[in-house]
């Protein structure tokens, strides 16, 4: 028994949700429809912005940006959700497991830098609009965001790099949707506490301190709303912030819930439950949230359905 426990892991055997088999085919059903209207959503507001020049502002750049990783974040992650649902469980290999777990580090840590971007971009234009042209120049809102992808590049091959040479020993099994960190570490063996240190630097060095940045941005925001006399006008500059308000709410809560809680009590079954929306709803409902509680997006978006009846 203690020779098979020391069996080193090298391939691993997906097995999320096959504990319900009754329940796979709806669930394969729900998730695709879900995917394909991330999709479609995410596709649709980048079409949008690129159509039409009244959101050819650095917001709508950002979004535009968010809309891209969203599309890459949510493909890395349930189409291997969709097999292991269909074949009732999926074999990856040591490589695929490892490529999978850096890809989704890369997109969801470029995912936590936009949402810090656009909560910046939300203060210059509330507490600086008359130097928001030039602060938010094109040439700079480049420099933020190529500075997204290259942080995100650090922060996943140093992470992938620290996970994957870790020791995999005993049972191969993931009961997770994907090969993510949490369930990874409950299959480690032997001494693995420098690289769980680095990982731990990298995730409070990403999440944090994007936190950090949108806590301080709207911190300045409110404080700029109070000052405003009229209620209507409090109303109408907030307002503009709701929209991204929602999915740094949703989205980074749904990370601090897996990633910095205390492990202790820890179930699989939350694990997954969280995981699901942070990989398959949020990025569903991000395109959403935009179109629906902005009115830029909306009046755009009517104007082109208008085009199309008359055409």
């Amino acid at each position: 028994m203690a020779e098979t426990n020391l069996t080193l892991v090298t391939e691993f055997l997906l097995i999320a949700f096959t504990d319900y088999p009754e329940w796979g085919l709806l669930l394969f059903l729900l998730f695709l429809s879900i995917y394909l209207i991330t999709l479609l959503g995410n596709l649709g507001m980048i079409a949008l912005i690129h159509m039409d020049r009244q959101l050819h502002t650095p917001m709508y750049f950002l979004l535009r940006h968010l809309s891209f990783v969203d599309i890459c974040y949510s493909s890395v992650t349930v189409p291997q959700m969709l097999v292991v649902l269909l074949q009732h469980g999926a074999i990856l290999s040591h490589a695929r497991c490892s490529a999978q777990f850096f890809l989704f580090t890369f997109f969801g840590s470029i995912d936590c830098y936009l949402l810090a971007l656009m909560a910046y971009d939300r203060y210059v234009a509330v507490c600086q609009p008359l130097l928001y042209v030039t602060i938010m120049a094109r040439k700079t809102l480049l420099g933020f965001v190529t500075g997204a992808y290259v942080a995100g590049l650090f922060s996943a091959l140093v992470r992938t790099v620290s996970a994957f040479t870790l020791s995999f020993c005993g049972t191969n099994e993931i009961n997770f949707i994907f090969c993510d960190l949490p369930p990874l570490l409950r299959l480690t063996c032997g001494d693995s506490y420098v690289q769980e240190l680095v990982i731990i630097v990298f995730a409070i060095f990403v999440i944090p301190a994007c936190m950090v940045v949108i806590l301080m941005s709207y911190l300045f925001i409110i404080m700029a709303i109070m000052r405003i006399p009229s209620v209507g006008g409090r109303a109408k500059t907030f307002s503009t912030c709701t929209s991204h308000l929602t999915m740094v709410s949703l989205f980074f809560g749904t990370l601090i819930f897996m990633y910095l809680r205390d492990n202790s009590g820890k179930s699989s079954e939350e694990d997954r439950v969280v995981s699901v929306f942070y990989t398959v709803v949020i990025p569903m409902l991000n395109p959403l949230i935009y179109s629906l509680r902005n009115k830029e997006v909306k009046e755009v978006l009517r104007k082109i359905l208008n085009r199309v009846k008359l055409s």
